[in-house]
């Protein structure tokens, strides 16, 4: 996943930007202080963390990847925001042996759950990290659009299989280890202690839609962003998005 802020790139992560950054700016109202304290756990190499460093927030980075964590200081100090993100090796199940707990406004748990051996503990633990009353940014793969993918592709058998298997899975071949339904996420945010502010349905339509015609027809690419905006709060179109985004409130 690429920049949030760079156009080609904003088809799949233009619906989570605007939500997160909305969610940022009413923290920033209700706390009164203009820099926040932000976790990204499983962030990577900055795809969304500097992007909020340039908002002018300060970043806390986990995770378990040694090299993603260099690329991510690489990254920050190229966007001169090198002084409000820090990066740590760890993940979100031993959370708190590498971070505070309570001690930030903002927490994301983008791309993770797929990968945790229990879920429901990353869950939490994200939760955890929150001040009272701080928001959560939870994005995760969904299951019907990978449902549809396949079947569109002709690959009728493997695509039953992802509907009755537990973990959503397609197949032995398939790289995603976990995906999940709206109605999943939204009980693992609740057991966890925070109250679900919002659903959206991510990238309903952006895999679905051949390149070359978004890259070659004019004007494609922002009636198709506009079209993704439209659709990802509508609960129709959250059984079928390829990702799953819920905005939290930690229980004041």
């Amino acid at each position: 996943m690429s920049d949030p802020l760079r156009p080609r790139a904003s088809l799949r992560t233009a619906v989570v930007w605007e939500v997160l950054k909305d969610a940022l700016d009413r923290q920033v109202k209700a706390t009164g202080r203009d820099a926040l304290d932000v976790l990204d756990t499983g962030g990577g190499t900055g795809n969304f963390a500097v992007p909020v460093a340039r908002l002018g927030h300060r970043v806390t980075v986990v995770d378990p990847s040694p090299n993603a964590l260099f690329a991510l200081e690489r990254r920050a100090a190229e966007a001169g925001v090198a002084d409000r993100v820090r990066g740590v090796q760890g993940d979100i199940l031993g959370l708190f042996d590498v971070v505070e707990r309570g001690g930030y406004d903002a927490a994301l748990c983008h791309g993770v759950l797929e990968y945790v051996d229990d879920p429901a503990a990353g869950v939490r633990n994200a939760v955890d990290a929150l001040r009272p009353a701080g928001a959560l940014s939870l994005l995760a793969a969904g299951l019907g659009g990978a449902v549809l993918a396949r079947a569109l592709a002709g690959h009728f058998t493997e695509a039953k299989q992802a509907l009755s298997d537990p973990a959503g899975r397609w197949g032995d071949g398939d790289p995603m280890p976990r995906r999940y339904t709206a109605d999943q996420l939204t009980e693992l945010v609740s057991a966890a202690g925070a109250e679900v502010g919002a659903v959206h349905g991510v990238r309903v339509f952006a895999d679905l839609v051949p390149g070359v015609l978004v890259d070659t027809e004019p004007g494609a690419m922002e009636a198709l962003l506009k079209l993704e905006t439209a659709a990802a709060e509508l609960p129709a179109f959250h059984s079928v998005a390829t990702q799953l985004h819920v905005l939290g409130t930690k229980h004041a």
